[in-house]
């Protein structure tokens, strides 16, 4: 894995020119994303924005396996886990069990790509096989990822402006996996199509080349398992289609742009199923007062409500409910569990 990367990292070198000063983060627009079609994994494995853990030391609920890493602030002011010192610099997420990934399965982070020349982010999975592993490697608007026992295969995004469109932002990377096929987004655009990855995947750790100078820099990281629910073109003959895949500013009723994968799916069901109509029902964990929560579950549901009005279905064929923390699917006393809990169910009515 380290020549493939040593060889990846020179030529990233090479396309590296200084950049302006920073920009303050603006979040994408929903349109930007209107042809995404990554929808996440019905089940949260792990979950952890951080948010919990303090500025300047390392987090709770990651292991630390070579290296160095501390959270830290970004200059836009958000909080984000810096690989600071090693080569490589390893960090896993704490899990109950050593093998937990399962087909098909999903993760997701937030990957800030800063000036200079830094270090991209590897994502790498790991086989119940010793010492049998396939290294995804995201930087600067390009992906490549490495099969068990195969070639490196590579692709960037098209038409990005690697120079003033890309740096000194955070990027949402997604990663889909089922049937051995893996597909990697950077943002809203599929960059990458692995047909064969070789390999069961149980685990996977983060890594990357870190100096205090040049860190690697994520946030937002959540492993699920399911994933790609295919409902497209069929008769819809369940209850309810419960969903993890809308997320919002925290705190908020703001949707974020990666959550149109799983609005797009829910149009395409209401397109294909035009008689059925759904109550659009909002739960979230028990963090913060009932009150808080049932106003603050109400007013996702609405906002869910208004944008797939504003993507043509009519306003007749949808009704709200806030559910606050009422309704729990999930433990409240773990993360993971928190996060099943946090989630937009289309009950039919």
């Amino acid at each position: 894995m380290k020549k493939i990367v040593e060889l990846i990292v020179i030529s990233v070198f090479t396309i590296i020119v200084p950049c302006q000063s920073h920009e303050q983060e603006t979040t994408p627009a929903l349109k930007v994303y209107q042809n995404y079609d990554f929808v996440p994994g019905d089940k949260i494995l792990f979950e952890d924005n951080f948010i919990d853990d303090r500025d300047g030391e390392f987090p709770a609920h990651w292991e630390l396996k070579g290296g160095q890493a501390v959270l830290n602030k970004v200059p836009t002011g958000e909080e984000g886990l810096f690989l600071t010192d090693g080569n490589y610099v390893i960090v896993a997420p704490r899990m109950k069990t050593q093998n937990y990934l399962t087909d098909p399965f999903t993760i997701e982070y937030d990957f800030f790509a800063q000036t200079g020349g830094s270090f991209g982010l590897i994502t790498d999975f790991k086989t119940k096989d010793e010492g049998e592993e396939a290294p995804l490697f995201i930087n600067f608007a390009e992906a490549s990822f490495t099969p068990i026992g195969g070639n490196t295969l590579s692709k960037g995004s098209a038409g990005q402006d690697w120079t003033e469109d890309f740096r000194n932002k955070w990027h949402h990377i997604a990663i889909a996996c089922k049937n051995h096929q893996l597909k990697v987004y950077i943002d809203q655009t599929r960059t990458l199509v692995v047909p064969d990855t070789h390999g069961d995947f149980v685990s996977l750790v983060f890594e990357g080349i870190g100096t205090q100078d040049q860190p690697v820099i994520f946030k937002n990281v959540r492993i699920a398992s399911g994933g790609e629910m295919n409902m497209i073109g069929k008769k819809f003959t369940e209850s309810k289609i419960v969903t993890h895949g809308i997320n919002f500013d925290i705190d908020k009723a703001t949707i974020r742009p990666e959550s149109m994968g799983t609005l797009n799916m829910i149009v395409q069901v209401m397109k294909d199923n035009p008689e059925i109509k759904f109550e659009v029902d909002g739960h979230t964990d028990n963090s913060g007062t009932a009150a808080h929560n049932l106003n603050l579950s109400q007013q996702r549901s609405n906002a869910v409500k208004d944008q797939l009005i504003k993507m043509g279905i009519d306003a007749s064929r949808l009704t709200t409910k806030g559910w606050g923390d009422t309704k729990p699917m999930d433990d409240n006393a773990t993360g993971e569990g928190r996060a099943n809990n946090r989630r937009v169910e289309f009950v039919k009515i």
